[in-house]
């Protein structure tokens, strides 16, 4: 090591006299924010193929299932950080911001195009706001405010909504409850789960939400046999995109700060839309894109 030392400080002592080389573009988080925007976007399209088959509960706890294992190894390593007394915070964190929220997007599925989901879902950075404003004595300024004013006008308008002639009031409701679970989750993270590994906690946390959602789901399990093209949808959407989708956002967090790589909101919905229109030939209509835009543009407000 001592050589690798004196390497470096003869390159530095050579180029003290000379124009600092110039610095390399730093290429890898934008491209593992989109990547990690795709395969978010696309978790609602792999929603709305295997809900069907498998019903909210069932696929929710495949999802879950799948998810904690691929993060498993983290918490195992990191196990003396997790006390008995510890998950009593994360058994009912793994229900607010796994459970409840997966089974309502998926939900939601079943009964509208997948881009109402993926658009219900920007307003979590809104809500999280909401909720350490109304319970936790965080301040939220009037630019915030005003974000949230917008953001909740997008809602009522994707709510009003109808697509193909069908009325997608409910699905928004329940799209709308679960972003609104997703707030509340991060402001109990943030005060109870601070200082651990998160890739750790989100598996504690899938795994709690597992163990929540299995009554459930044993009790709802499909009579019917279940499609290769739905086994193959969950089982990406718990190992993609649940759990190594939350390994590249906690490298992201790690890299470059929790407000950054939050921009992947923005890129959610359209992926969410676009992969719909292109493999299912969902609609997009006026409304779905003035809600959406609404939402968007209210988080990026509150982001500023």
């Amino acid at each position: 090591m001592r050589g690798a030392g004196g390497n470096r400080g003869d390159g530095a002592g050579a180029m003290s006299g000379a124009t600092p080389a110039p610095v390399a573009r730093d290429w890898s988080t934008p491209l593992e924010l989109l990547g990690l925007g795709m395969v978010w976007g696309a978790s609602f399209l792999f929603m709305r193929i295997a809900v069907p088959d498998f019903g909210p509960y069932a696929l929710v706890e495949v999802r879950l299932l799948l998810g904690a294992l691929v993060l498993m190894p983290f918490l195992w390593r990191a196990r003396a950080l997790f006390p008995a007394r510890r998950w009593l915070w994360l058994a009912p964190i793994g229900l607010i911001n796994s459970a409840l929220p997966f089974v309502l997007f998926a939900w939601a599925a079943q009964r509208a195009p997948a881009a109402i989901g993926a658009i219900c879902n920007a307003m979590t950075v809104l809500f999280a706001a909401l909720v350490g404003y109304l319970f936790f004595g965080e301040k939220i300024g009037p630019r915030r405010a005003l974000a949230l004013l917008v953001g909740f006008s997008g809602v009522v308008v994707l709510a009003t909504a109808k697509v193909s002639g069908l009325a997608i009031g409910t699905a928004v409701a329940a799209g709308t409850v679960a972003a609104l679970l997703y707030g509340v989750g991060a402001n109990l993270v943030r005060r109870h789960m601070s200082g651990l590994p998160p890739a750790a906690s989100a598996a504690a946390t899938l795994g709690c939400a597992a163990l929540w959602m299995l009554p459930m789901a044993l009790n709802h399990w499909p009579r019917q046999p279940v499609s290769v093209a739905s086994w193959a949808s969950a089982i990406v959407l718990g190992i993609v995109c649940t759990g190594l989708a939350f390994l590249v956002f906690y490298r992201l967090i790690g890299r470059v700060g929790p407000s950054r790589a939050a921009t992947v909101t923005y890129l959610i919905p359209l992926f969410g839309a676009l992969f719909a229109w292109l493999f299912l030939g969902e609609p997009v209509t006026l409304q779905m894109l003035l809600a959406g835009g609404l939402i968007l543009g209210s988080v990026a407000v509150s982001q500023r």
